[in-house]
């Protein structure tokens, strides 16, 4: 007897094969049968439940490799936002940051440390995380008690190792382990992929700074301490090395001598900054001469900018360092948009007569690549709509047009910055970027940035904007988008058991109306420990997803069942 027999279909399994009408059995949380409508194998007639899914996608769930639920997946059963978004799989402990292996008394560093580099208030993750672990594994152990709505796994950061390892000497960038240092790296980087990590993280970039400024610990490393990280990569025989960095002089010969040294695949994050806009191209051709040479590696991309959003409620809000805003920003929201509106000494305060800072500077500067937000959520907008483009055909002043779209209604409107993958005023580059054979899609940064960037939503926004919506230039097929976020992000962090609709693999499987399937506007609620804030954006048209062939979501609500669990001890294939 079956427990599920999902009939009529339309099949995108995950392999980039052609898409086919026919149906899908399963039992005991793996999938049973595939068979197309009308084939010769034998028909699943017999099944405990059936389900109807005619006119409907049925995929894999989603395999998201790049996020940072390491608080929060201690605390979180829910794990949203992710799995509002078809999401089964989740793997966080990305770009260096975690909170295992952690000292006794170290915990606020770490804190202060995640609170810079990926936007969580260090008060959510003080009164949500209760730090019984010390090690690595025993961090795992802690994971391992609750059930969730999706399988999770973490990987070992290279910041919070460092400073577990050396105390404060590790936040310095003055400061190298010594020998005992080393051995312990090593030791320690062994014992946690032997216990269970997917992977070893590392930041090479001056973009991540801890809340009180300092750079991120691993930034400065050098040859003898990434060789430690990698002996002991080596030593488990398990593990990615993922690495996110800026990438100048030598930094991809260095993480890929480590990768070498290691065994194992490298990972390395690619992005457009409007700095190097053509940095990007350039790490891709070492990513593809490694893979000429016989190194594994890959660059994890994403499928829309890299997008700030700014607002009354948002942690970016244009006008929150001036002093006219802050004498009424105890207000509520709808009473502060109600003064911006009608107050006309306030409104002149904040339109002349703006302090002269660089936050204001910054503002400035980033209006020219601003864009109203709106009801048609266009992450693609043309340039000719950007904030200071409208203004100035319009004759006014740009911070007054600002002033007016954040303050119309009840005030909770936003606006897009896109701050990086958009250099060119399209998404040009990240079409280039998706096609190559040598990129999976990647950081979506779910649970991060959680007051300024809103990316969590990436794996619905991958299937309807790139096949289904785009007007300004190349599309997809959807088997080829699906493989992208299922199988070929499952296969780099050695999920072989998923990502795939067929006999034999894990029954994790999203039912999708691809006619209604969407994004719900991003809004700001305060549901984190302490009241803390977040962007939440909600998806449309996911109408049952399965998790072990345990129904976990059903049209957007969850079903209760928990079936999500620990994933331990991967060995993607170098």
């Amino acid at each position: 007897m079956h427990d599920l027999l999902i009939r009529n279909g339309t099949i995108v399994d995950g392999s980039g094969s052609e898409a086919f009408v026919g149906d899908v059995a399963l039992a005991g949380g793996v999938i049973t049968s595939v068979l197309p409508a009308g084939g010769d194998g034998d028909t699943v007639t017999v099944a405990r439940r059936v389900v109807d899914a005619e006119g409907h996608l049925v995929l894999p769930g989603w395999v998201d490799i790049h996020t940072h639920y390491d608080g929060q997946a201690t605390w979180d059963p829910e794990m949203t936002p992710s799995s509002w978004h078809g999401v089964t799989t989740a793997v966080f402990g990305n770009c260096g940051v975690g909170f295992a292996p952690v000292a006794a008394g170290s915990q606020d560093y770490l804190i202060n440390l995640m609170e810079g580099v990926e936007d969580i208030p260090g008060s959510v993750l003080a009164e949500g995380i209760d730090f019984c672990w010390e090690s690595y594994p025993e961090y795992l152990d802690a994971l391992e008690v609750m059930p969730r709505v999706m399988d999770i796994a973490g990987q070992l950061a290279h910041g919070a190792l460092r400073f577990y390892v050396m105390g404060e000497r590790g936040a310095d960038h003055a400061e190298v382990p010594d020998g005992d240092e080393l051995d312990r790296l090593e030791r320690l980087t062994a014992e946690a992929l032997e216990a269970g990590a997917l992977g070893v993280t590392t930041s090479r970039t001056t973009k991540h700074r801890a809340a009180d400024g300092r750079l991120t610990p691993s930034l400065s490393a050098r040859d003898p301490e990434l060789a430690a990280l990698a002996r002991g990569m080596r030593r488990a025989g398990a593990g990615v090395l993922q690495v996110n960095s800026d990438f100048g002089d030598d930094e991809f010969a260095l993480m890929r001598g480590a990768a070498e040294l290691a065994g194992r695949p490298l990972s390395a994050l690619l992005v457009q900054m409007d700095a190097w806009p053509d940095r990007w191209r350039e790490t891709l051709a070492h990513i593809h001469a490694a893979n000429a040479d016989g190194v594994a590696a890959n660059g994890q991309v994403g499928c829309r900018p890299i997008g700030v959003l700014l607002g009354l409620d948002a942690t970016v809000n244009p006008f929150g360092n001036h002093p006219a805003y802050r004498r009424v920003a105890h207000l509520s929201t709808p009473e502060r948009a109600s003064l911006l509106r009608s107050d006309a000494t306030l409104r002149r305060a904040l339109i002349e007569d703006r302090p002269d800072d660089g936050y204001t500077r910054w503002i400035d500067y980033a209006l020219a690549r601003t864009h109203e937000f709106g009801d048609d959520l266009d992450y693609e907008p043309h340039p000719d709509t950007s904030i200071t483009a409208r203004a100035e055909a319009s004759g006014i002043s740009r911070w007054e047009l600002v002033l007016d779209l954040l303050a119309a209604g009840d005030g909770r409107d936003l606006l897009l910055y896109t701050f990086e993958n958009y250099s060119g005023g399209s998404l040009d580059n990240v079409a280039e970027m998706l096609a190559d054979p040598h990129t999976i899609c990647g950081i979506g940064d779910a649970g991060a940035h959680v007051g300024t960037i809103c990316d969590a939503a990436y794996p619905t926004f991958l299937l309807t904007h790139w096949s289904r919506d785009r007007t300004r230039g190349r599309r997809f097929p959807l088997e080829f988008l699906v493989n992208k976020q299922t199988r070929r992000t499952a296969l780099a962090y050695g999920l072989a058991d998923r990502g795939l609709l067929a006999p034999g693999h894990k029954a994790d499987i999203n039912i999708v109306d691809f006619d209604a399937l969407g994004l719900t506007r991003p809004r700001v609620v305060h549901d984190l420990p302490a009241g803390g804030k977040r962007l939440e954006q909600r998806s449309v048209g996911y109408r049952h997803t399965f998790v072990s062939g345990v129904e976990v979501a059903a049209d957007g609500e969850f079903t209760g069942e928990r079936p999500g669990r620990l994933i331990r001890g991967a060995r993607p294939q170098p």
